[in-house]
């Protein structure tokens, strides 16, 4: 892999190295509470890097607030995201599948476990991803059930629109959260925007979080700036709405905006005939936090989700 200043794993030769940006303060007394930031565990989530990146700049203004240690790493697929591609090129593996790796395994699992070893012993990490190319987020904190009792109250500060609460019989075991809660580090996943772009205003409200959460862990003395205060969501308070044809998908209803049950989400149009599909209406009253970006759409493709009350 290629070696960058501020990032990821380094294969050089038979050694693997896991870089990061280690900072904290000048003179530690040993007993600082520890927060990790990881993001790029996909190639194509661009805006994590900005997020890593805004996150360090602003604690480098204002060292002396810092009273804790803050590791970030910046992206753990750097091959991906040399390749604008979403796995391990190559090997064309998830890498959120491969934790909590092994060092005896593949080059994949051998690097998702030397992560873990880094980022073990540290009080809370945040995993940042974007969503696919596919589906524009809002921001949200997702969290693992088992955990929410733990995990919550530092989600619910992190300056998102929605902190959502999944069963975890529905959580992927071989992610980095679900590993790392496994081992007693506080871990939740945040989310927003869509792949292979950067949604400023997401980032910023993102990065905001990250310094309430860390005023919370007492690692941060300066001023923190939280505007948005997140509703908690239960998979009962979700509306997935999936198309029932095939074409292109023209929305009608604006992301992160409020609709009614009944409203227009979006049509589903035929490019050769002229004509309309499909017509899809929300299910329910509630936010669009969830809404199609990649326009061709196939038969039962995720269009939208919804967040809100019950049906009327």
């Amino acid at each position: 892999m290629i070696e960058t200043v501020v990032s990821a794993n380094m294969l050089i030769g038979e050694v693997m190295r896991v870089k990061k940006n280690h900072l904290a303060p000048d003179f530690p007394t040993g007993k600082e509470k520890r927060l990790c930031i990881v993001s790029g565990i996909h190639g194509d989530e661009v805006a994590g890097q900005y997020i890593c990146y805004e996150l360090i700049r602003r604690i480098k203004k204002d060292f002396d607030k810092l009273t804790g240690i803050v590791d970030v790493y910046p992206f753990v697929n750097p091959m991906g995201l040399e390749a604008q591609y979403r796995d391990v090129p190559v090997f064309d593996i998830d890498m959120n599948t491969l934790f909590p790796g092994s060092k005896d395994g593949t080059v994949g699992e051998y690097t998702a476990a030397k992560v873990m070893k880094d980022i073990e012993g540290a009080d809370i990490c945040v995993d940042v991803h974007s969503s696919s190319v596919y589906i524009k987020e809002i921001p949200q904190v997702r969290v693992n059930s088992d955990v929410a009792s733990d995990v919550a109250p530092y989600a619910a500060c992190m300056n998102v629109d929605v902190v959502w609460i999944h069963p975890s019989s529905t959580v992927m075991e071989g992610s980095l959260a679900h590993a790392l809660n496994e081992i007693g580090v506080k871990s939740m996943v945040v989310e927003s925007g869509v792949a292979l772009k950067i949604d400023y205003d997401y980032s910023n409200q993102i990065v905001d979080g990250l310094f309430s959460l860390m005023k919370k862990m007492g690692i941060w003395q300066g001023d923190v700036e939280v505007q948005h205060k997140p509703k908690f969501a239960k998979d009962k308070d979700v509306e997935f709405v999936n198309a029932e044809s095939s074409g292109i998908f023209l929305p009608v209803a604006k992301h992160s905006e409020y609709i009614q049950q009944g409203e227009i989400i979006g049509r589903i149009v035929n490019v050769l005939t002229g004509a309309v599909e499909e017509t899809i209406r929300s299910p329910r009253n509630g936010i669009v936090f969830s809404l199609r970006e990649y326009p061709v759409i196939e038969e039962g493709s995720l269009v939208a989700r919804i967040f809100g009350g019950a049906h009327e």
